[in-house]
């Protein structure tokens, strides 16, 4: 039997990692600056996370959610503590998919109403409801795109309350800044007018942060830099350190029920210890300064080269722009300098998406490494 066909796959072979080191089977290091798409936020087999999932392990690895596990009411009380959003509950998956697909269904049963509004250049999901939100036709099977769905740009909130006043908006969903759609962001003055809009209309507005959470942006999440509470917050990627689990933290507007929503692996011992160490690990190497320090340092660090013509997002979850096509470069920087970056669907964009234990020296690996692939592409 093969794999069914649908990676293009470089010609790497990582073996072994640590920290923002990737080794591959030949012995060659690689700097990490994409963490597998956001996922590894603490660090590759952190030596804390590692003994936690092996002492797990030692003891249960699963079993279904029809009986206790404290473990989960652990993570639910210090991820309420670390976040400031204690006074939210906590519904626990598997991916950011699955975070997406409980919240559009959770804000469905709420307010009894169907249509959503979504984002140009948006991405919540390859799932039903997750990719029938998100802005890519050749991802959107016919199946998924019955969902009732409005599309609108980013920043124009008049067209957003057009849409609301016509009465059949379950939920809103945006992103806290754009992943895979090339790093825009709502402004502060755009996310405070969503906030009271959604409010003012019986609208559940979701903040999908499953890349953009977790530390990543400088705040635990991208839309506490506005100054706006959502009532359901999404949550995956860089949750568990790369062992699979996802939730969404509910605001107390929402009453639950046995069977309201429901899952097999969510919530698992397993994934609960991961998420558990990763939660400590931020709290106790301060990764969220790190994670500002280092931010600081790039948007000096990047001034060395001047091709670069924009430097999009924030903290650790950049984009670093240029006018031309980086495919090329992007696959020289990592089969030649030896450092991963990542895609978007901007084609003239870095993704810029590293653990967030990141150092600033690593920066200057980057920036060198950069600045002699600029030059060897146009020589």
């Amino acid at each position: 039997m093969n794999l069914f066909d649908v990676y293009p796959l470089y010609n790497i072979t990582p073996v072994k990692a640590l920290d923002c080191t990737i080794t591959d089977e030949k012995g060659v290091e690689y700097l990490d600056l994409y963490g597998g798409h956001g996922v590894i936020s603490i660090g590759h087999t952190q030596p804390d996370y590692v003994a936690k999932l092996k002492n797990q392990l030692d003891n249960i690895g699963f079993y279904s959610n029809a009986i206790q596990n404290p473990l989960q009411v652990e993570l639910a009380e210090k991820l309420g503590k670390l976040s400031g959003l204690e006074e939210y509950t906590l519904f626990l998956c598997s991916s950011g998919a699955e975070a997406n697909e409980n919240a559009l269904k959770l804000a469905s049963f709420h307010n009894n109403k169907t249509r959503v509004i979504a984002f140009d250049n948006s991405f919540h999901g390859r799932t039903s409801a997750a990719v029938a939100v998100t802005d890519n036709k050749k991802i959107v099977a016919p199946i998924n795109a019955q969902q009732i769905v409005t599309f609108l740009p980013l920043n124009n909130i008049e067209l957003v309350e057009k849409e609301l006043k016509k009465g059949d908006i379950s939920s809103v969903i945006i992103e806290g800044i754009q992943g895979v759609g090339g790093l825009d962001q709502g402004t502060t003055e755009f996310f405070q007018a969503l906030a009271k809009m959604c409010e003012a209309y019986d609208v559940v507005l979701i903040l999908d942060e499953v890349q953009s959470g977790y530390g990543r942006s400088g705040k635990f999440f991208a839309h506490q830099h506005h100054n706006i509470k959502a009532d359901i917050i999404c949550l995956a990627k860089g949750m568990g350190n790369g062992f699979p689990i996802g939730g969404i933290l509910i605001s107390p507007k929402f009453t639950a029920s046995y069977g309201l929503l429901g899952t097999t692996f969510g919530g698992n011992h397993l994934a609960c210890a991961a998420g558990i160490a990763v939660l400590d690990i931020i709290e106790s190497q301060k990764l969220m300064d790190n994670v500002n320090d280092v931010y600081a340092y790039f948007l000096e660090a990047i001034k060395q080269v001047p091709e670069v013509i924009k430097v999009k997002g924030r903290g650790l979850m950049l984009g670093v722009e240029f006018d031309f096509d980086v495919s090329n470069l992007r696959k020289k920087m990592i089969m030649d300098k030896h450092i991963f970056t990542g895609n978007a669907n901007n084609k003239n964009l870095l993704r810029i998406l590293p653990p967030l234990t990141i150092k600033k020296e690593a920066i200057d690996t980057f920036i060198i490494a950069l600045k002699e692939s600029l030059k060897e592409i146009q020589s």
